[in-house]
């Protein structure tokens, strides 16, 4: 063996003790070693199970919802959610979850962050952290064609013979019942089959998001949000965590740099697209 080969030897040596040596580099590189995961019960969970669990509702278009009977996830929130655990260096797990079990379910620990096009309120602020405002928006109503100079106020929806539908569990249902008491209230199973309710004239009127009227507005030709740039509120929607403020500063820090990319409103602005 000469010299040139015992050289090569010892290199390859070298290069294999330097590997074996070195820190591997993980997907959880950025976190796994913080001061945050180690403080923060959640964060390390998640690291420790090498997924976040992500809880949606799959019904509440555009940020959350499906195209068929799989459990094929679209939407904003579905977009943000790969990009959460992408930055977190973890994979991602869709957790199904419902307006009226969205709270205790996050609070039972079924999911880590809940990301639905979740509106903020006091409510569940009593029970839970959110992050930063996702987007705001506001209150409007949805009825068909014929009815959208009928249902352009409170005061004419909250009438007797006004049927008035709503899904169960969430800002719906609670705005229906705070505003509209003398009006007929038909409480639906969920929020997927209310539009074609009110085509089809089993209900008068819906109160939803206004970005949710101005999608299904566009898939429902026959129906018709009114006063969309004129909403009876105002409000935010914010990704919904458990109490743990260390783990809510590392879900703002990556929201804060995806809303100053506009993110969200390109995401919107996709959404739209689709249906055009």
């Amino acid at each position: 063996m000469n010299n040139f080969q015992i050289k090569n030897i010892v290199l390859v040596f070298v290069l294999i003790l330097l590997t074996a040596c070195s820190p591997k580099l993980s997907r959880t590189n950025k976190y796994s070693n913080s001061v945050a995961a180690n403080v923060s019960p959640i964060l390390n969970t998640i690291l420790g199970r090498d997924t976040i669990n992500i809880g949606t509702t799959g019904d509440f278009m555009p940020f959350s919802y499906k195209t068929d009977s799989s459990n094929n996830y679209l939407g904003i929130d579905i977009a943000m959610a790969k990009d959460l655990a992408k930055h977190l260096g973890v994979n991602l797990k869709f957790i199904e979850t419902t307006w009226p079990t969205l709270m205790t379910d996050l609070m039972e620990g079924k999911f880590d962050v809940g990301m639905s096009g979740i509106t903020i309120t006091s409510a569940r602020e009593k029970q839970a952290l959110f992050s930063i405002p996702v987007y705001s928006s506001g209150k409007v109503a949805i009825t068909r064609d014929e009815n959208v100079s009928i249902y352009n106020s409170i005061e004419s929806i909250n009438r007797k013979e006004v049927k008035v539908i709503f899904n169960p569990g969430g800002t719906n249902e609670s705005f229906a019942r705070e505003n509209f008491p003398k009006a007929t209230l038909i409480l639906n199973e969920d929020n997927i089959t209310i539009f074609q309710k009110l085509i089809d004239k089993q209900a008068d009127v819906m109160v939803t998001d206004a970005i949710e009227t101005r999608i299904q507005e566009q898939i429902h030709k026959e129906l018709e949000a009114v006063n969309l740039n004129k909403p009876f509120n105002s409000f935010d929607f914010g990704y919904l965590i458990q109490k743990d403020s260390v783990f809510k500063r590392v879900i703002d820090e990556w929201l804060l740099v995806k809303k100053q990319d506009s993110i969200v409103e390109k995401l919107l602005q996709q959404e739209i697209a689709k249906l055009e």
